[in-house]
């Protein structure tokens, strides 16, 4: 740039500075000068449009004419700039509806579920107490599910080692002594927890043994109802009842409300959760429940099966709701990852444990205590 243009007027797309009159006479070139400006570079004249465009790129006009001036082999405008070829749209045709997908791994889930199953007969049918060491075995394991979920995601500590104990010893006093020992070993459990828990610093005692008192009572207390059907003379047929009925019911939710569901049963606890399921448990249990009476559980009649089968659905879906509240409540999905397909023993035994009170209860009514 010559010193002619300083005087000249500013031309469109010149940002120099103002017009400040003839330059003064004297050398072309003066060192005081050169430190005091610099050179401008001439900005090609550009229409209006290409400015109007800049600015609403980010509103600062200056600041991106700036960025040209200090590169001026480059582009000055980000129009220019060589821009990366766009990805090619997918298909505007719609895609096909893709089928509902259950939220387990099924194979995994009936695999481990057929395992269990035959570990479950097996023992039931050949040695009594070897069935009471599985339930012993899985209230262990689900007390310590539940307990170290407590402690992981609400910092209660609720003493494991004399809820471990004292739920072992619980199945196995309801099995020897029945109802009245099973009331026994819960009130010891109770006093062994508020005596455990006394060893630690007193803060968050109250919290950590209304836990495990709690704990004593869904896990292995309600379990013991499974020991005391087991005491009958047709104490197996009783618990396979027990099982069936509560399997089918799951089985009958679940696959009539994959396919129907529409109505939420309970959204804000557990929104997979549909009427039409809850419709389909019932069904599936009733009828089941008639057969299982008529034919497998001595002097019991079809009609006593359908009330069976109705209650089991009801206490078996109460009981899912319930476990769902405590997850919801704690941040989790399942209560741990145990059984591939199915997640922790806890998530297997949340429509059991508050079931099996239910079915003893309704069988003594009907055929006796045996």
């Amino acid at each position: 740039m010559n010193d002619s243009s300083w005087g000249a007027p500013p031309r469109a797309g010149y940002w120099g500075p103002p017009d400040q009159g003839p330059a003064p006479a004297g050398p072309a070139y003066d060192e005081h000068d050169a430190q005091q400006t610099r050179p401008m570079p001439i900005v090609p004249d550009f229409p209006d449009a290409g400015r109007d465009a800049e600015d609403r790129d980010d509103g600062d006009d200056r600041d991106d004419r700036d960025r040209g001036a200090a590169r001026p082999s480059g582009p000055l405008f980000r129009d220019e700039m060589p821009q990366e070829p766009m990805p090619t749209p997918p298909s505007a045709a719609p895609e096909p509806p893709q089928k509902k997908r259950a939220g387990r791994d099924l194979r995994a889930a009936i695999g481990v579920g057929v395992a269990l199953g035959a570990v479950i007969v097996a023992s039931l049918f050949i040695v009594k107490a070897v069935f009471v060491g599985v339930i012993a075995v899985a209230v262990v394991v689900g007390l310590w599910e539940l307990t170290s979920r407590l402690e992981e995601r609400k910092q209660i500590k609720a003493p494991l080692v004399p809820l471990a104990v004292g739920g072992a010893a619980m199945v196995v006093a309801g099995y020897v002594r029945g109802a009245e020992g099973a009331w026994v070993a819960m009130a010891l459990t109770a006093l062994a927890v508020l005596a455990w828990r006394m060893t630690e610093p007193p803060e968050g005692y109250l919290k950590d043994v209304t836990a495990g008192v709690f704990a004593a009572f869904y896990v292995p207390f309600l379990a013991t109802f499974v020991a005391m059907m087991l005491t009958a003379d047709d104490g197996a047929q009783r618990v396979l009842t027990f099982l069936v009925l509560t399997v089918v019911s799951d089985t009958g939710a679940y696959a009539v409300g994959w396919r129907f569901g529409k109505h939420k049963l309970a959204p804000r606890i557990s929104p997979g959760k549909t009427r039409e399921g809850l419709v389909g448990a019932v069904t599936f249990a009733m009828v089941a429940g008639a057969l299982l009476m008529q034919f497998v559980i001595d002097d019991g009649t079809w009609w006593q099966g359908l009330l069976l089968g109705f209650a089991v659905a009801a206490s078996a879906t109460l009981g899912d709701l319930g476990e769902s509240m405590i997850k919801r409540d704690l941040g989790i999905k399942d209560m741990g990852t145990l059984l591939p397909g199915h997640g922790g023993i806890m998530d297997r035994l949340d429509s059991l444990l508050p079931t099996a009170p239910v079915v003893w209860l309704l069988l003594v009514i009907f055929v006796g205590s045996g």
